[in-house]
């Protein structure tokens, strides 16, 4: 395949993974339950597009998909999760991931986490202040969020490598 073409299907491939991660995000505003698992699927596309293109492209990918999801469906919390967290995550991760030592990968993904609680937790505080009244105390609260944190790093490693080995082949036309 040469640049020309190369260049023509990752950009046509940048618009298939937009228009995806955006249908996610636009139906976890719309869907009464469920909310996080759209937006944990529609963080796949990011991972899923740094396989199947370049990081570049990726980076395109997540800030038309931002944009698209704020112009179309405002600033509703699922897509203020998604902007903050949950696309930005996959970048992220590819970045730290390259380091291959899983214990500065541990430290690194915990602290991006907790950086983005915090700024999340700011956010809300000001623009959302109804929706932090929780009867839980904030160390229980936060210890939570740092084991689902955990287990959401571990299911979208296991998709990029369930991806690498079945899916990458398919997309890489």
């Amino acid at each position: 395949m040469d640049i020309r073409s190369k260049k023509t299907s990752h950009i046509a491939k940048g618009g298939l993974f937009t228009a995806i991660g955006f249908i996610f995000i636009y139906l976890s505003t719309i869907v009464p339950v469920n909310k996080a698992y759209l937006l944990a699927i529609a963080s796949c596309i990011i991972p899923l597009c740094l396989i199947t293109t370049n990081v570049k492209n990726a980076i395109v990918v997540y800030m038309s998909t931002s944009l698209l999801a704020l112009l179309v469906c405002g600033t509703r919390i699922t897509v203020v999760l998604y902007i903050i967290f949950f696309g930005l995550y996959g970048l992220v991760k590819y970045y730290i991931e390259i380091l291959r030592r899983l214990y500065i990968e541990l430290i690194l993904k915990l602290l991006f986490f907790n950086i983005e609680l915090a700024i999340l937790f700011l956010i809300y505080k000001l623009f959302f202040p109804a929706l932090l009244k929780v009867a839980l105390p904030l160390y229980i609260v936060i210890a939570a969020a740092q084991v689902a944190f955990l287990v959401f790093d571990y299911i979208l490693t296991v998709f990029i490598n369930y991806s690498n080995k079945h899916f990458v082949k398919k997309l890489n036309l």
